[in-house]
């Protein structure tokens, strides 16, 4: 699985926080609220790997800052996503179905750093020899991106899926994902 300590969790979003206001302090204009489209998600976690088609709905401007800031903004993500084990861990797949409200501050028109805490539901309460216990579980969120194109947003993050222990065991489930979204 992987791990992460409260100490990198630190490092990284300070790294970020230094790397958005370097790139913020170069935008010549004011971010506008992104547009709907369609993402496809690929990631990888502990023996596991993770595929997921996404919706994601237009943005609602929640705050613009003042200055080169830019603003903070909201969109759901609806999503549809196959779970693959490595090997001959059983069950060797499940599918996961999930709705997450995303916060992304744009630090200007390019760059974007995002979080979001939703839910999912599981087909099954094993996978990849691990017993998640629920169906329903916990999607947390945390990552970062960039506009390719004015339609072409690529992005990284981190994602960790459990069950807030309702119901033990609850190991949970981790994984690195690429996102590519096309916005209409």
């Amino acid at each position: 699985m992987l791990s992460f300590h409260n100490k990198n969790i630190r490092a990284v979003l300070a790294a970020l926080s230094f790397t958005g206001l370097a790139f913020s302090a170069q935008a010549q204009t004011q971010p506008q609220t992104s547009q709907g489209g369609v993402g496809l998600h690929y990631g990888v976690g502990d023996h596991y790997q993770r595929l997921e088609l996404v919706y994601e709905t237009p943005g609602i401007e929640l705050f613009r800052f003042g200055g080169n800031w830019g603003h903070i903004e909201l969109n759901g993500e609806f999503g549809a996503a196959y779970w693959m084990a490595d090997g001959s861990r059983s069950p060797s797949h499940v599918w996961q179905f999930n709705a997450i409200p995303m916060f992304r501050w744009w630090m200007n028109d390019r760059f974007y750093v995002e979080a979001g805490i939703g839910a999912t539901a599981f087909t099954h309460t094993t996978f990849a020899d691990e017993q998640i216990s629920t169906a329903f579980q916990f999607g947390d969120h945390l990552g970062l991106g960039f506009m390719i194109t004015p339609n072409n947003r690529l992005g990284l993050r981190y994602s960790h899926f459990s069950n807030a222990s309702i119901k033990r065991p609850n190991p949970g489930l981790d994984v690195l994902q690429l996102t590519y979204t096309y916005q209409f």
